[in-house]
Formats: structure tokens, C-alpha cells, sequence
């Protein structure tokens, strides 16, 4: 029995209003007043036209905006070269796509968050700032010694580097402005930016905390763990992710001297070797020695179904896209990964890049951008990976085309603005929210008229229920001197009530004489 045109409609009104209405239709033939009820049919009118026509626009949704779609099912995107996007896109997005061939490689890569400016340091000791998009040349510097990590500081007037024996602070000429000399052998950083909080830790598993807006140590913490293999930041709380030699992944704040909170995300034969969260501080990527990676949900701490990845060779670098897109630098190769956070276990990475015998070192995406900055053995390469990239951004938070005026005003701001280390914790939306327990708890404290508590009353009322679970499972067990006490306990109680009140009676009856002889009661 085939349904009928209409039905066929509703059926598809239906789904529509499902998908894209706004709540429960309003049933206006209950509502008595006319014009109230005229007033909700002509909305209710105009929310159905919204909602077909958001139905019929689907199909002009057929793929997901900036991203590459295979033309046949034999096709695959990830067979696709950077020379022919490069040749695909306009002028201006094909000068983004570049190689620097620097011999003193390999090479650590860093940008700043308005994605304006790069930061290239070798392990050799070559430093170097430049404005990616021109091509104009910032800073460089030879130290000609070990160089462990870089990190780039609230904006690019300045940056750390962690060399041979403590971590250098240098501003974008390249001369050196402070120096750490508590910071010994750092081997990873991270910088909070709304708490200018320098966050460093060594291979002795010391967790340090330094606030260089004031140059004082925050805080100080010792793992206990020993070395630290891999340490990242979450984005929407400011808590350090930490890998550790035998697989387990810490969670840290200024605040605790403990971990918040233990991952244990590879087999503990595995060290940890890089660890990335998303923007949104909802999913984890972490990649072991093994040649494994695995995606968590660090929302509930649970792996998600079909989560097991593989690598030929060990991972090296793992980063996250604005738009989910994760890169996994291993070997001489980047896979590039799409909707790797849904249920389904993709069996196609979206693209790839490298095989050229340039061993991967570090690898960044550059925010409100298509490119992903590589850093290898043989220089630095920029891919264009598109859709990548947020478009949208504030101005008023991060600005990408900012001039110095705009610069320095921000960066005022944010130290106006800057947040204390003891904000620092698992969930940041506490803060705002009343506590109201507490609330009725001193209230009722300050309350001075409020009758003292009465212990007879008190016992009375925990003696009742004979046939209570508790009670009814102890005497099950035998437990029936738990009960006999309690109730002499009660007797006892009631017993020096009434002894008590006698003796009151007792001291009037002395004290006013036999003036009030008439009424007293005998102590009943």
C-alpha cells in the first residue's frame, strides 16, 4: 500500500521540524483569546516557511565548504600533490605553500597566535623569526650550542629558548633579555596567555611554573614519574598534558602537587612521544612508541569506539587543527587525518605529505590558516591542506592584520585582564556559579534567633524504624547488641532529661520557698 502525496509531505514536514525547528509547535486552538491566537498562528506560519526552506536548501549542501572531494569513488585525496593545489588555487594562497632548504637542520617550528609570524630553531642552535606571508626576515641567531625547545611568549616581541644548561628569554631583534638560571635542561615548554605563566620541565620530571610578567616561580611540582617524553596544553582549561616512559598520560595545575588525573593511554612498555588536545579542550591525540595512536575523550576520560591507530614508524609530532584536522608527522611523512573524532574508525587519511627522505621533527598548524608548518631535517616546508583553517575570528581577541597601535593595545589589555594561577583547574565554568550550600549553611549561622538543637528530639528521631534496611540487615547478620545499645543509649538519654528537669524544679522550690509550694507538681 503505497502512502499518499500528502503523507509522503507530512512525513517530510516532520523530519523537518525535527532537524531544524525551534521546540514543540504551539497548539493554538486551546488558546481563547483571538487575538493572542492569531498572533501565534502568523508565527507559527512564518517558523514552518523557515524550516521547509531550510529543507530545500540542503541541497545545496552537498559537501562541507574548503575541503577536497574525491570526483569518483577510485579517486583519493590523499594521492593529491602540493604542486597541483598549488596550480589549483589563486596567486596569493599558492605563495603560502613554500620549502626552506636550511642545512643546519633538523628544525623546531613555532607560530604565534594570530599565525602572523614564524619561529624556526634548529638543534644545532640556529634561531630565526621571519613574517611567513612575505617573507621578510625578523631576526638570526647563532648560539652554537644545544637548543631543547622554543616557545613564543604572549605575543612576537619575544620568545623562550631552552638551551644547554637553562632557558634564554630574547626579544625579536634576537637580543638576549632575561635568563632563567633556575630553569636547568628544560626539554619541553608551554606558555598560557591569559596567564602569562611559562610552564618548563626537565628530564628529572620538575614541573615549574613562572610568571614573566613578574619573573617570580609560581609554582614548583615533582612528578615523580622521571622523564617527561611529551607535554602539551589544553586550550579551553590551561591544564598541562604530560606523557610519561611508560605510557601514562598526567594532568597538572599550579594548584595541586599531585597529578588531577592519570591517563593510562598505551601499554606501559610504550613511553609517550607527543600528545595534542583540540581547541575546544574536548578530544586528546596521543602517540606511543609502539607506532600507535589513540583518540580519547577527555570530557569523560573514555576512548571512543574504533579509536586504534597504527603507524609504520613511531609518531613524532601530532597537532589539531581549528577544524578537527589532525596531522600525525612520523618517519619522513605527515598523514593528515578527517573526522578522526566520530564513532567510525577512518581507513584513509585525507592527505599526505613528504616521503622525500627529510625526517619529521615538529609540526604546527597556522591558525586561521590552510598551512601546516612542517619542520624537518632538511629546513622548513609550508603545505596547503585545505579546509584547515578557522575563516572566522574576533578581532578584539586575536587579530591576524593587527598594526603596533593595535599590538600594544592588547597587550595592556591582556595584562589588565590577566588571570591568577588559582583559576587553574578541571573544569573553568565554575567560576560565576553560586555555591548554595554554603550559602544556607552561614545564613543559618548568622541566624541569632534560631532554637538550640534538642538531643533527645535528635535521638529520637535516628532511633526510629525498627524495620529500616540498616536494622533489618544487622540483626540478618546477628548484630543485635549494635541495636540493644543503641537503645539503651536513648534510655539513658531520656533518664538524665527528666533527672535534670526534677533537679530544676527541685533548686525553685528552695529558692522562692513555700510561697509556691501550690504549684509545684511532685517532680511528674
Amino acid at each position: 500500500m503505497h502512502d499518499t502525496d500528502a503523507e509522503v509531505e507530512r512525513r517530510r514536514e516532520a523530519e523537518a521540524r525535527q532537524k531544524y525547528g525551534r521546540g514543540q509547535r504551539v497548539r493554538t486552538k486551546s488558546i481563547r483569546d483571538k487575538k493572542l491566537r492569531e498572533t501565534l498562528k502568523r508565527v507559527e506560519e512564518k517558523n514552518k516557511k523557515a524550516i521547509l526552506a531550510a529543507r530545500d536548501a540542503e541541497i545545496l549542501q552537498e559537501h562541507d565548504a574548503g575541503f577536497l572531494e574525491p570526483e569518483g569513488e577510485i579517486e583519493r585525496t590523499y594521492k593529491v600533490k602540493q604542486d597541483e593545489i598549488q596550480r589549483s588555487v589563486s596567486t596569493e594562497t599558492g605563495k603560502k605553500g613554500f620549502k626552506l632548504d636550511l642545512p643546519m637542520g633538523p628544525y623546531l617550528a613555532e607560530y604565534t597566535r594570530n599565525g602572523k609570524e614564524l619561529l624556526l630553531a634548529s638543534k644545532t642552535g640556529h634561531v630565526a623569526t621571519m613574517e611567513w606571508r612575505n617573507g621578510r626576515l625578523g631576526c638570526e641567531i647563532n648560539l652554537k650550542e644545544m637548543v631543547r625547545d622554543v616557545k613564543w611568549l604572549h605575543n612576537n616581541q619575544s620568545f623562550a629558548v631552552s638551551q644547554k644548561d637553562c632557558v634564554y628569554i630574547y626579544d625579536r631583534q634576537g637580543v638576549e633579555i632575561h635568563k632563567l638560571k633556575k630553569q636547568h635542561e628544560v626539554s619541553h615548554m608551554e606558555f598560557l596567555p591569559y596567564h602569562f605563566l611559562l610552564c618548563t620541565t626537565n628530564p628529572k620530571g620538575h614541573l615549574k611554573y613562572v610568571d614573566t610578567s613578574i619573573g617570580h616561580i609560581v609554582s614548583e611540582i615533582s612528578t615523580h614519574l622521571g622523564p617527561t617524553t611529551a607535554m602539551c596544553q589544553n586550550p579551553w582549561n590551561a591544564i598541562l598534558h604530560m606523557g610519561h616512559g611508560k605510557g601514562q598520560i598526567t594532568l597538572w595545575s599550579p594548584n595541586s602537587s599531585t597529578a588531577l588525573a592519570r591517563i593510562q593511554a598505551h601499554r606501559s612498555s610504550s613511553p609517550i612521544n607527543t600528545v595534542a588536545v583540540d581547541r575546544a579542550g574536548k578530544y586528546m591525540v596521543s602517540g606511543a612508541q609502539d607506532g600507535t595512536l589513540s583518540v580519547w575523550d577527555i570530557r569523560n576520560y573514555k576512548r571512543p569506539v574504533d579509536s586504534d591507530y597504527f603507524t609504520h614508524r613511531p609518531a613524532s609530532s601530532v597537532a589539531i587543527s581549528d577544524k578537527g584536522l589532525v596531522a600525525v608527522g612520523w618517519g619522513t611523512q605527515v598523514s593528515i587525518w578527517r573526522d578522526i573524532f566520530g564513532k567510525m574508525k577512518i581507513k584513509n587519511p585525507y592527505m599526505s605529505w613528504g616521503g622525500e627522505g627529510q625526517s619529521v621533527s615538529r609540526i604546527r598548524w597556522c591558525p586561521f590558516e590552510d598551512i601546516l608548518g612542517i619542520g624537518h631535517s632538511a629546513g622548513f616546508s609550508s603545505a596547503i591542506v585545505p579546509g584547515a583553517g578557522e575563516p572566522n575570528f574576533d578581532a578584539l581577541e586575536v587579530n591576524p592584520y593587527e598594526n603596533v597601535k593595535q599590538r600594544q593595545e592588547t597587550e595592556v589589555r591582556s595584562l589588565l585582564n590577566k588571570l591568577q594561577p588559582e583559576m587553574i583547574s578541571l573544569e573553568p565554568d565554575f567560576i560565576g556559579n553560586l555555591d548554595l550550600a554554603s550559602a544556607e549553611q552561614r545564613a543559618r549561622e548568622r541566624d541569632l534567633d534560631r532554637k538550640p538543637d534538642d538531643i533527645v528530639a535528635k535521638l529520637t528521631k535516628k532511633a526510629r524504624g525498627r524495620n529500616s534496611a540498616l536494622k533489618k540487615h544487622m540483626r540478618k547478620k546477628g548484630q543485635q547488641n549494635v541495636i540493644t545499645y543503641d537503645k539503651l543509649r536513648l534510655q539513658d538519654a531520656i533518664q538524665a532529661n527528666n533527672a535534670k528537669a526534677k533537679e530544676n524544679k527541685e533548686r525553685e522550690l528552695e529558692r522562692y520557698g513555700p510561697a509556691l509550694a501550690k504549684f509545684a507538681t511532685n517532680g511528674k
